[in-house]
């Protein structure tokens, strides 16, 4: 679909931008082994710089807005983990980052579309650019769908028989084991909702509800791995 003088990118329809300043998204396409390669002296990786910053500030606000429970310690934890270089580099392939990237001949026969690194620094400087072309707007719009898929991803990571891996995660820790506590029960007989809570370390850590007590008590180990962010520590 043309748009002015010119027709919208696949890139550009993927991250929902339209730049009004092409040259910023080459810019931030383009790596040092091309540059060095034309002769030009700039490459992304000033964009880069600010594009970290940008995924900083949006990775903060985002996990203190949608998780008022944890405290500072663990919202840096988390931070960490969510502007990671695997969650960029994924996010980059989820992209297609690479087919638009700029690269010198050698890095490009030697598979730099598919590096994790590249793929990351790139994304850190696409990112950057969006800010610089439409506000803190336009790059958390294209910010906010990877912070959400890393984070839906780790939960579903842990669901799967989420009490065993809560009680090696709290061993681990130097916690005692965690401690189910039916908080409720809801409906008639024959079709209960069981509400239980997880504590830790003398702490509220998960909160789940199902049809029987082990489901309901597996669903809410499930909610404190989530929470707890030395559990990606200890799976990796």
């Amino acid at each position: 679909m043309a748009f002015g003088r010119r027709d919208t990118t696949a890139l550009e329809k993927r991250l929902g931008h339209r730049f009004k300043r092409l040259d910023l998204m080459q810019l931030s396409l383009t790596h040092r082994s091309w540059a060095n390669e034309q002769g030009i002296p700039e490459h992304y990786e000033r964009l880069e710089f600010l594009g970290d910053a940008v995924l900083g500030v949006v990775t903060a606000e985002w996990l203190y807005a949608n998780h008022p429970e944890l405290p500072e310690g663990e919202l840096s934890k988390h931070k960490a983990q969510l502007v990671s270089r695997d969650t960029l580099a994924k996010h980059g392939l989820e992209l297609d980052l690479g087919s638009s990237l700029r690269i010198g001949v050698g890095e490009d026969r030697s598979g730099g579309r598919a590096k994790s690194s590249l793929l990351a620094d790139s994304m850190e400087a696409v990112f950057g650019a969006l800010y610089l072309d439409g506000g803190l707007e336009a790059a958390r719009r294209a910010i906010l769908p990877m912070l959400e898929n890393a984070f839906e991803e780790r939960a579903r990571q842990v669901v799967t028989d989420a009490k065993t891996q809560l009680q090696e995660v709290s061993q681990a820790l130097g916690w005692d084991l965690p401690e189910y506590r039916i908080t409720d029960s809801i409906g008639p007989d024959h079709n209960k909702t069981f509400v239980v809570e997880c504590w830790l370390a003398g702490k509220l850590w998960g909160r789940g509800e199902g049809p029987s007590k082990k489901i309901a008590e597996q669903r809410s180990a499930a909610d404190a791995l989530v929470k707890i962010p030395e559990t990606q520590e200890t799976q990796e």
